[in-house]
This record gives structure tokens, C-alpha cells and sequence, in this order.
């Protein structure tokens, strides 16, 4: 997948807000904020990767039905995590406490 890495850090400091509405203002663009705070842009999913993606979600979905052990989210779900957050993390119910904002869940983890 290619991606294109922006530093702002010259131009601009992006408060959570301020990429919180950069992201609503282009819906059609798939962002990722790092931990430098380099702004990242995704290119979309191919074909090959969304079949392969979308298994791999419904397997997970079917896991976790069964077990009930929280919320299956896709690839594409907008989260603000804490800088140490690993790239796949588990939320457990009892400790995901989230609330739904725009198209964006916002984590308390």
C-alpha cells in the first residue's frame, strides 16, 4: 500500500480538533495521525485486499460473537488512541468505553 507522510510541524501543529475536522472535511481521504504527529494519507484498498480484508473481519466478527468479549470494528473505523496504543489492540467491553462522534469513536483507553 502506498502512503504519503506529511510533517506539518513547520506550518502547523494539529490539535485533535483541528484533524478531527480535517478528516470530516475530506471524507473521500482515509487519514492517520502517528505519534510525531505526521499526518498520513492512505491510498484505498485494492480488490485482492478487500476480499482478504473482509474475511478476515468476519472471522473475527464470529469469534468474538461467540465469546462476547467487546466491539468488532473494520479497518476503516476513525479512533484516537494514546500515543502507546499497539497497532492491533483487543478492547474489552468492560474496558472500551467509547463515545460515537461523526463516523469517529473516541477511546478512553
Amino acid at each position: 500500500m502506498n502512503t504519503i507522510t506529511l510533517n506539518l510541524k513547520s506550518i502547523i501543529n494539529l490539535a485533535d480538533e483541528q484533524f478531527y475536522e480535517l478528516c470530516l472535511a475530506n471524507p473521500d481521504v482515509k487519514f492517520e495521525r502517528n505519534a510525531k504527529g505526521e499526518v498520513i494519507i492512505l491510498a484505498p484498498t485494492g480488490g485482492e485486499t478487500g476480499i482478504y480484508n473482509a474475511g478476515l473481519n468476519a472471522q473475527f466478527w464470529i469469534w468474538n460473537d461467540r465469546l462476547k468479549l467487546g466491539k468488532v470494528f473494520d479497518s476503516s473505523t476513525c479512533f484516537k488512541l494514546s500515543n502507546q496504543a499497539d497497532a492491533a489492540r483487543q478492547f474489552h467491553q468492560t474496558r472500551f468505553n467509547y463515545r460515537f462522534r461523526s463516523n469517529c469513536y473516541w477511546s478512553s483507553v
